[in-house]
């Protein structure tokens, strides 16, 4: 049988053991911090305006392939910040469709930075404004995972 002294010391000890433990789980799910972890995420691209044989083309320069106008992708809920270069030798203005977002009137070798914060999924055209309204591609705005924010170790095995 044990003595009560004993019986108080196990209690302690069995105590302090959970105590730690929950510690462990709490401070683990990340509620515990002086700075954020995650940064937010923002995407940079690079394209340019091109005239080839009287047509207008949008040609990747960074962050993307150098196709011929590009299959655009981004995430939704983040920065997306496209520079747009006019290499061509006239005036253009690039403009998206269903975002209602343009670019400034580019003078050839002007460029000009659009950032764009998508809020819904989809599948967008993108056009030379200044030439006929033919889409040039598609930027398609889609979401990559259900929850961008840490949940903790827990809640991701589940």
């Amino acid at each position: 049988m044990l003595s009560k002294d004993k019986l108080i010391i196990l209690v302690a000890v069995v105590l302090c053991i959970a105590v730690l433990g929950g510690m462990m789980i709490f401070i683990g799910q990340g509620n515990i911090r002086h700075v954020s972890i995650s940064w937010q995420e923002k995407i940079e691209q690079t394209v340019a305006f091109e005239d080839i044989d009287g047509k207008v083309q949008l040609k990747g320069i960074s962050g993307i392939d150098g196709e011929p106008n590009p299959y655009l992708v981004t995430r939704i809920n983040f920065a997306y910040i496209l520079t747009v270069i006019n290499n061509g030798d006239k005036h253009h203005r690039l403009y998206i469709e269903g975002l209602n977002i343009q670019t400034e009137l580019l003078e050839p070798g002007q460029q000009d930075t659009i950032t764009i914060y998508p809020t819904e999924e989809g599948i967008y055209k993108y056009y030379d404004k200044l030439q006929e309204l033919e889409p040039l591609g598609y930027l398609e705005v889609r979401t990559v995972i259900p929850s961008d924010e840490f949940t903790g170790f827990l809640r991701d095995l589940i």
